[in-house]
This record gives C-alpha cells, sequence and structure tokens, in this order.
C-alpha cells in the first residue's frame, strides 16, 4: 500500500497499545517503526537493473525480518526513557504488529510480498485491493486523530482509534469476499464469450473495490476485460499474443527473472529493437495504443540487448491517449 496508509496503520498500531501512557508519542513512534520495511528502496542505487526488481519488498517485506527487526527496535526502546516503562512483551508486541500489519496489508496487492524470504522468493499477493484506497485508509486516519486531539480531555474518545482499525480490517476481508464475487462474475463472461484459458486472475483498480480488471491466458494468448460492480454491462474482453518468442534473444536469467516478478501474467512486444515486456503486475490502467500496437496495460520493462551480450533493463509507462 501507499506510504501514508502504512504510516497511519502502524500509528494507529502505537496508539493503542502504548498511547494510554505515553500519548501522541505512541503514534509517532509507530509510523516511524511501520515505515521501517519500505526503507529497502534506499538501497536500490546499490544494485544492478535485474537486483532491484528483487530487492524491493523483499526481505524487509518478509516474516522473517519482522520477528528479528521486532528483537532489535524492542531492545532499543527498553533503552529509551519514555518506553523503558512498558514491559518486553508489549514492546514486541508493538514493534512486530508494526512491522507485521506493512507486510500483510501489502500481500493484499497485486504487486505482492516476498513474505517467505530467504526460504522462497515466492510472492504472495491475494490482489484484491488496489495499492492506494481511501475507504481503507479514512477510516483509521479518522479514529486516529480523533483519539490523540481528545485523549487528555476525555478518556472515552480512545475508542476512536479501535473503532478505526476494526472498520479498516473489516473493509479489508470484505475485499476477499468482493473479490470472490467479481472473479465468479467475469469467469461466466469468459464462458459467454466462448473463451477458453489455462490460468486467470482479477485485479482491483481504483476506490472503493468497485472496478476490476478480469485477466485470463492460454498457451499464447491473454485476454483482459474491464469488469464494475455497479454497471450490469457485458465484460468487453481484447487479447493480446503473449510473444514469447521475443524472449529467445534476451538474457535468460533475466527473462526468466521478469517472468518471476510478472507472475506469468504478462505479454512482449518489440519496438524499434528493444523488446518490451508489459507487466499486469504493476500500475494496471487497461489497454493503451502505442502506434500500431495494441498494450494490455501501461507499465513496461524494456530490455535494450548490445552486442557484446550486455544488455540494459529500463521501465516505462505509457500515456493514455
Amino acid at each position: 500500500m501507499d506510504s501514508i496508509t502504512q504510516a497511519t496503520l502502524g500509528a494507529a498500531i502505537g496508539q493503542a497499545l502504548l498511547g494510554k501512557k505515553i500519548g501522541g508519542k505512541a503514534a509517532v513512534l509507530g509510523a516511524i517503526v511501520a515505515t521501517i520495511p519500505d526503507l529497502d528502496v534506499v538501497l536500490l542505487p546499490l544494485y544492478n537493473s535485474l537486483q532491484r526488481i528483487s530487492i524491493h519488498r523483499g526481505f524487509s517485506h518478509s516474516i522473517l525480518f519482522s520477528v528479528f527487526g521486532a528483537l532489535l527496535l524492542t531492545y532499543i526502546l527498553t533503552r529509551i526513557k519514555w518506553t523503558k516503562q512498558f514491559s518486553v512483551k508489549r514492546l514486541f508486541l508493538f514493534n512486530w504488529l508494526a512491522l507485521f500489519t506493512h507486510i500483510l496489508l501489502d500481500a493484499f496487492t497485486a504487486y505482492g510480498t516476498q513474505l517467505f524470504l530467504p526460504f522462497s522468493d515466492y510472492r504472495v499477493s491475494f490482489d484484491s485491493i488496489n495499492i492506494v484506497d481511501p475507504v481503507y485508509t479514512f477510516p483509521l486516519l479518522i479514529g486516529l486523530v480523533i483519539t490523540v486531539y481528545h485523549q487528555l480531555k476525555n478518556k472515552k474518545w480512545s475508542r476512536a482509534n479501535h473503532i478505526g482499525l476494526v472498520l479498516s480490517s473489516v473493509y479489508l476481508l470484505f475485499t476477499l469476499v468482493n473479490k470472490q464475487f467479481v472473479t465468479n462474475s467475469i469467469q461466466s463472461e469468459l464462458v459467454a464469450n466462448h473463451i477458453t484459458y489455462d490460468e486467470m486472475k482479477t485485479i482491483p483498480v481504483g476506490v472503493g473495490n468497485i472496478n476490476w480488471y478480469g485477466v485470463a491466458k492460454s498457451k499464447d494468448t491473454l485476454y483482459i476485460g474491464k469488469y464494475s460492480r455497479f454497471k450490469n454491462e457485458e465484460v468487453d474482453f481484447h487479447s493480446f499474443p503473449i510473444n514469447n518468442h521475443l524472449l529467445a534473444g534476451v538474457n535468460p536469467k533475466l527473462s526468466e527473472r521478469l517472468k518471476w516478478f510478472s507472475q506469468d501474467f504478462y505479454t512482449v512486444a518489440e519496438q524499434d529493437g528493444k523488446v518490451r515486456l508489459y507487466n499486469l503486475q504493476c500500475d494496471m490502467q487497461g489497454v493503451r495504443t502505442y502506434g500500431n500496437y495494441k498494450a494490455p496495460t501501461a507499465f513496461y520493462f524494456e530490455v535494450t540487448p548490445h552486442s557484446d551480450g550486455s544488455y540494459e533493463l529500463t521501465t516505462g509507462m505509457h500515456q493514455r491517449k
């Protein structure tokens, strides 16, 4: 999820667990701890273009990191004047929840997280919520602000933070139920359109879990259709050749990593001697037209091969026309 949401969730957790004794400092501390997993972006300049694909939402977003990170942070907080008043157990619970909920929340997005590193690089992605969704964030933020503002005046206002946490959690669970409904509907539309496929997935876009993309793939074709929960319309599917043969000239290690990152939902195109792989896991915005070529989404990886066998890997975005 976006940084504001993650910081707000961490702040709400801090306020819930530590706020009665240290007030608004708990929210600030929670926001800081919850932001730590995303500091992996600071390390990106140290890696080459291929390695960067694996670094973000890598080990810093793993279960193991949440445990060892919580242990280290707990040790530090037991030596700070205004937090050493808490038990080690409570401080560990606070740190672990602030880290782990960040990691878990990211797993609900299409981008996913590598929860099981270093034992497995499998990317867990439930694909049930957009990376930015104010419907999830606002209850957290409103409950937190009310609690911090009124805490010293009237203790009953502390319930607002708990209510915000409950409402946002209920909404997150709702996205899973809603996703199943959407998946069933799109599967029915695929059958109605006589489309045979091997795999399919649904990806939410926009606010409120209303608009979705259904993506189905066969051996050599990708099908994409937009679906809305509030529009009783047939899904209009667009088909795209996957063009796996265009990856034949790409460094095998690179092509396999790009496929891994895209979770095998991608198409490939050639443009001006460069190979473009359109990844449906990032910033799904719908069909784009580029010259005579129709792309399934805006985001792409671009590989520029060199005569010495090396390559340059960059990313790009198509603008809507």
